[in-house]
């Protein structure tokens, strides 16, 4: 709603094209003061022999990395008391092995302008910084790498920005509906029921300008 803070959010699905519901979601408890991407360009060297430079040939770009830093603070110091340890077991959870797929949860992390980022869990450090005397922790960082994901048809669309194979993030301004602006999305604005499910709301014609939408791929 207008005037929350937004948090960043990582969401969990067990379909490689992102289909179905969302598994689960974890929300940052603090919003990282820090986020790194990092990409890397691979090229073959075209070098004759006897010479002294190469042509660079581009070849591909490999999948690139995020690095996010989360702060979790269960003293109450910020306002609100948490469980550090089962906001870090929630995130392992969202982000980490699923029996029922045999591998880690395909992962949407999501955050204000950022762009919507299709990733995997590439690691996960978690340092702990304070305890109870009982040694119940107090204060944890969680230091997670997650690296790019997309599936054959993603990776078609990903040359189309506006591609319904992809997932997007709007903004919903004055004077907007969901309708239309599944219409716009999808070409199809019968799609709009299942968009407020996905998002959660409940009077999809009363929402608050300045509320952040996600429109994941759909079936039409």
């Amino acid at each position: 709603m207008k005037g929350e803070l937004e948090k960043l959010k990582i969401q969990a699905f067990a379909e490689a094209d992102y289909s179905g519901d969302k598994l689960s979601e974890f929300s940052a408890f603090v919003n990282p003061n820090e986020l790194t991407l990092a990409y890397e360009m691979e090229y073959d060297s075209a070098q004759g022999s006897g010479t002294t430079n190469s042509r660079m040939d581009f070849k591909q770009i490999k999948p690139g990395d995020l690095n996010v830093t989360l702060f979790l603070d269960g003293t109450g110091a910020s306002g609100e008391k948490i469980d550090v340890q089962t906001q870090i077991e929630a995130f392992q959870s969202t982000t980490g092995y699923n029996g029922d797929i045999h591998r880690p949860n395909y992962l949407i992390v999501a955050w204000g302008s950022l762009t919507v980022r299709r990733c995997i869990l590439k690691s996960a450090s978690i340092a702990y910084k304070l305890f109870k005397r009982s040694g119940e922790p107090l204060r944890a960082v969680i230091s997670a790498t997650f690296t790019d994901n997309s599936d054959d048809q993603t990776r078609v669309a990903l040359a189309q920005d506006q591609s319904p194979d992809l997932t997007h993030s709007r903004v919903f301004k004055a004077g907007d509906s969901l309708p239309n602006l599944c219409h716009e999305i999808y070409g199809n604005a019968a799609l709009y029921t299942q968009v407020a499910k996905l998002n959660a709301l409940h009077q999809f014609r009363n929402i608050s300008p300045g509320t952040r939408l996600l429109f994941p791929p759909l079936e039409k």
